[in-house]
């Protein structure tokens, strides 16, 4: 590492924290500040999961409910509003796992000063998330767009300090592969945290019977 990257990266003093998104910033403070910025959102998927745990729990009680009642057409609006639920839970728990693993790598970049390499894919899943979450968290996606421009900016520094530029197409296959890990896991995640959901019959004349089917 040279002794210029060097100097950029360890740089210390006392600053402000708006002097701390300014270009010259050290880039061990940039990306210091990415982490704890990336994961009080996901914290605040956390919460929005947790919040959507209870929700579920009340829906699934009144499914169950409805069908002992042989009020089939009832439990059956109850059911489509859990499964739509479910389904929102699930993208936001790949969401909440996925940001889990981009602050893992920061935190690999602070000790290992690798930004160019390991911010790239980095980069690309924060500006999938991002996208994702827009429509169901607008202040996540302004924060994780943010971010993600703060660790460009980190890259095109380290890049014009050490030389080295991102490979975007390694890049895109390293985000693809974190994506797809959050993913696996996220459904194991799901599996553990909500019950399995009731498939309803269509008849009445089949009250009293229960199928049961994933989410």
């Amino acid at each position: 590492m040279s002794s210029k990257f060097t100097n950029k990266w360890t740089d210390t003093g006392k600053r402000s924290i708006r002097s701390i998104i300014r270009s010259k910033t050290p880039l061990k403070q940039k990306i210091e500040l990415s982490v704890r910025r990336v994961e009080t959102q996901v914290q605040y998927l956390d919460g929005a999961l947790n919040r959507l745990a209870d929700r579920d729990k009340s829906i699934f009680a009144k499914v169950v409910d409805a069908y002992s009642n042989r009020e089939i057409q009832r439990a059956n609006v109850f059911a489509n509003e859990l499964a739509e639920l479910r389904r929102m839970a699930s993208f936001m728990m790949n969401a909440k796992l996925a940001l889990e693993r981009v602050v893992l790598r920061l935190r690999t970049v602070t000790q290992l000063g690798d930004a160019v390499v390991t911010l790239a894919p980095a980069t690309k899943v924060l500006q999938s998330v991002s996208k994702g979450v827009g429509g169901i968290l607008p202040n996540a996606e302004q924060e994780l767009g943010e971010v993600g421009m703060m660790l460009n900016e980190i890259m095109v520094e380290a890049g014009q300090t050490t030389g080295v530029s991102p490979d975007f197409d390694l890049a895109g296959e390293d985000a693809r592969k974190i994506m797809e890990e959050a993913a696996m896991v996220a459904e194991e995640r799901m599996k553990e945290k909500f019950p399995e959901l009731p498939a309803l019959r269509a008849s009445e004349e089949t009250a009293g019977e229960y199928e049961y089917t994933q989410y």
